[in-house]
């Protein structure tokens, strides 16, 4: 009888579906990990087979579920489900759900073939039953699971940047309100410190939305509105805007000249967005009173944006993971570790990349790399 043989072999059979397992994974899972799995499926096999024995047909599809397949709750489904669960809260993949029982089958099959041990027809399609069902509801119970923890992973993600994305403009609209309210008393003009902070509140509005509307339009998959335009014209667009923070941050802000003759092929508000970003972040994070530099220049068939801060140097291990959403380095930490995260999407949106080029103790450099145009070409101003 099957059922002889498992409960005389059942810790011989659980040591080699462990070893099994263990050629596939590192580490192994612990008898904690697997409470629910292979030892406790053996021995719900072992009833099921000694029930058959009893003609008690009820009694077997009550531990070991139908044999149709259909969903029905059953003491071998019950177990299965907890143990697809064990392996998602230990950080298994459903591969290992499935290869859990397959590792059974096969070392019931191994050990009753080196014992010459008989399996009848029907004991077998019992053993293939219980499988077939364990492995189902273990596997709709590790992907309802999966699925559940995702869905509240993403709601709790997009709470905490919502969360943050409405602190960064309540604080700028604040400003805002507070600067324009000085100003309409008429006793300070708008030339003035208080209309510098109007300023700057309102530019710092615009970033914030701008970076938003990347982002979103990148999230959703939208298509890039590309169209060639003039690098030149493009970076002198940039120095405007940029200027004011260089100011508001106190420091330099140097731009270099752009051969007019090149041009790229992109989108506009996109890319804008890009450079932008980096720029916040340079100025943000150079030394008081320091430089930073915006470049724009060909190299063979690229055309290369460069951002160059003097931060002091990335620290170490930060140039692998600086890119990382949510990722933040330096002390300041305003905002939502999204910026660069955006940034690389954003270019690698319109055939382009990004890269960090660290400068210990003096900065780093942000490159924005894209293919090289010519504005002999009609191109937008």
């Amino acid at each position: 009888m099957l059922h002889e043989f498992l409960s005389q072999n059942r810790l011989e059979l659980i040591d080699r579906c462990r070893a099994k397992v263990a050629q596939r994974l590192s580490p192994e899972p612990t008898d904690t990990q697997i409470e629910h799995g292979i030892p406790h499926f053996l021995d719900q096999l072992i009833h099921t087979l000694r029930v058959e024995q009893t003609r008690d047909a009820a009694g077997s599809l009550r531990i070991s579920g139908p044999r149709n397949g259909q969903s029905a709750v059953s003491e071998i489904g019950t177990s299965a489900a907890l143990h697809g669960n064990d392996l998602l809260r230990y950080g298994y993949t459903i591969d290992q759900v499935v290869h859990d029982y397959g590792d059974l089958c096969q070392a019931i099959t191994d050990s009753a073939d080196e014992a010459a041990a008989k399996i009848e027809v029907d004991e077998f399609r019992t053993l293939n039953r219980c499988l077939d069902n364990a492995i189902a509801d273990a596997v709709t119970e590790f992907s309802s699971a999966r699925d559940a923890s995702n869905a509240d992973k993403g709601a709790r993600l997009l709470n905490e940047r919502l969360g943050y994305l409405a602190h960064e403009m309540r604080n700028l609209l604040h400003t805002a309100t507070l600067a324009l309210a000085a100003i309409r008393t008429g006793r300070i003009g708008m030339g003035g410190a208080t209309g510098d902070a109007l300023d700057r509140s309102l530019t710092g509005l615009r970033t914030l939305v701008d970076r938003s509307l990347a982002d979103v339009r990148l999230s959703a998959g939208l298509p890039a509105r590309r169209g060639l335009i003039s690098l030149a014209g493009f970076i002198a667009d940039v120095k405007v805007s940029a200027s004011l923070e260089a100011r508001e941050r106190e420091c330099e802000f140097a731009v270099s000249t752009v051969d007019p003759a090149l041009a790229i092929d992109v989108d506009r508000d996109l890319l804008l967005g890009a450079v932008g970003n980096l720029l916040q972040n340079a100025f943000k994070f150079t030394g008081d009173h320091t430089l930073v530099r915006l470049d724009a220049y060909a190299s063979g068939d690229r055309i290369l944006i460069d951002v160059a801060d003097r931060c002091g140097g990335l620290p170490r291990g930060d140039v692998e993971t600086i890119f990382a959403p949510f990722k933040q380095t330096g002390m300041d930490k305003s905002g939502l570790g999204l910026g660069l995260a955006i940034c690389r999407r954003s270019v690698e949106e319109q055939e382009g990349s990004l890269s960090v080029r660290d400068v210990p103790g003096t900065g780093c450099v942000f490159s924005i790399s894209l293919p090289r145009h010519s504005a002999s070409m009609p191109v937008a101003a």
